[in-house]
């Protein structure tokens, strides 16, 4: 099957060394983005498992109009570990595909890293460096040039 996106032909050397000059900047804050929440991903995890999450504010004890919602607060609360996996996961796809894009590889998985660093909640506490990011990989991968220099 070819990988190449819109039936494009073959790119000659000079294209490729150009849409790799293209890529290459928001490829990389890709990879920073994933692996930063990577990196908080897995100390919410340990978190979790030690029970250091964040604790419920005593408004939610004290408070009886909130009496009703205790449940599912401290639900959410103790399920925090299926969150981080979660994110965990996410924020990997977007490392890899920032990779896969800084090679110049799997247009589709360097286009879905891009669309997930840009929803705030997939990216984590990286969304001030995924929203850039992602817009401006979204930008560079559908330029022409660059789409027909991936494998």
């Amino acid at each position: 099957m070819d990988n190449i996106p819109g039936g494009f032909s073959e790119p000659g050397p000079g294209d490729r060394g150009a849409a790799q000059q293209q890529v290459n900047t928001p490829a990389i804050l890709l990879m920073v983005t994933g692996g930063l929440g990577i990196v908080s991903g897995l100390i919410g995890l340990v978190q979790a498992f030690m029970g250091r999450g964040a604790a419920l504010p005593p408004q939610v004890y004290d408070d009886p109009n909130l009496a009703q919602f205790r449940g599912m607060f401290e639900a959410l609360q103790s399920g925090g570990w299926v969150f981080n996996l979660i994110g965990l996961a996410l924020c990997g796809l977007i490392f890899f595909g920032g990779l896969k894009m800084k090679n110049l590889e799997n247009f589709g998985l360097a286009i879905a890293a891009s669309i997930i660093a840009i929803i705030p909640c997939f990216s984590g506490c990286c969304c001030i460096i995924g929203m850039p990011a992602g817009i401006w990989a979204l930008v560079v991968l559908n330029k022409p040039e660059v789409k027909a220099a991936f494998r």
